[in-house]
């Protein structure tokens, strides 16, 4: 059994004790450990996050590889959130990870407990599950973060951090903002992550880049041949492309700004 008391060491002397302390006592729920959710998943379980719940219902598509954490050639058509569970236990054994495979919605929105966490973090794709946790999440004494779109950029110095009525040249943000219009505003204030670029597709084709899309319901194990023709689809209405260090930086400004909002707690 590997001691583990000395994975934090380097942390700790940025934080000092106290607020290392803090830092593992606090509990975080994810939802879409995507391109975006993943990375920040990771940052959190190596930054000292002891408990993390993850909320996603995919597995693993071989379209993911190009910019998913847990996405390998291995991994292909296993269930997100128990692949990303295993990884981040693999890096701090005594965290307390919790993976759900669902999709949050307005239906069951109530099985997920926002009010016992400290941070929840928003990394979903659906507009109409995005406006509704915000909606909720908000009325909670969580702090809450939420990712804008991450697809169609690529200049890393055109991401920023603003608060969600401020998020400027993201259609992704302008779309959320006219649905919260539509009905019941945020309780109250939240940051997001967005960037002020956005490019066009290049390319063409199905999600799987493929004419005819492919997607087996069972898990594909490292050894079935043809990768390139087997992957799980989530079947999208629109695919953007995307990179993983834009993904990978909005999953790193997540984190960093739970852990930054730990470390200033009480000054």
């Amino acid at each position: 059994m590997i001691h583990t008391k000395g994975i934090f060491q380097r942390t700790e002397l940025l934080f000092g004790k106290e607020r290392m302390e803090r830092v593992m006592s606090k509990s975080v729920i994810i939802f879409g450990i995507g391109g975006v959710g993943s990375w920040c998943a990771e940052s959190l379980v190596r930054s000292g996050i002891q408990r993390i719940t993850l909320v996603d219902s995919d597995r693993i598509c071989i379209t993911n590889i190009n910019r998913q954490l847990h996405a390998t050639t291995k991994t292909i058509g296993q269930v997100k959130t128990e692949v990303l569970k295993s990884r981040l236990l693999e890096i701090n054994p005594s965290a307390e990870i919790t993976a759900i495979q669902k999709i949050y919605n307005r239906d069951n929105h109530d099985l997920f407990e926002l009010a016992k966490y400290d941070f929840i973090i928003d990394a979903i794709d659906s507009l109409s599950s995005k406006v509704h946790l915000i909606r909720e999440a908000t009325k909670t004494n969580a702090v809450f973060y939420s990712s804008m779109g991450a697809s169609l950029k690529l200049d890393p110095t055109k991401i920023r951090v603003s608060e969600f009525w401020q998020v400027i040249r993201c259609p992704l943000a302008s779309k959320i903002r006219k649905m919260i219009r539509k009905g019941e505003l945020p309780a109250k204030p939240f940051q997001c992550i967005y960037s002020e670029e956005l490019l066009e597709n290049s390319g063409s084709g199905s999600s799987c880049g493929t004419d005819k899309c492919l997607c087996p319901k069972a898990v594909i194990g490292p050894g079935d041949p043809d990768l390139a023709d087997h992957e799980w689809c989530s079947q999208k209405a629109v695919i953007n492309g995307t990179v993983a260090h834009i993904t990978a930086i909005y999953g790193f400004f997540l984190a960093g700004l739970v852990i930054q909002h730990i470390y200033n707690e009480g000054q």
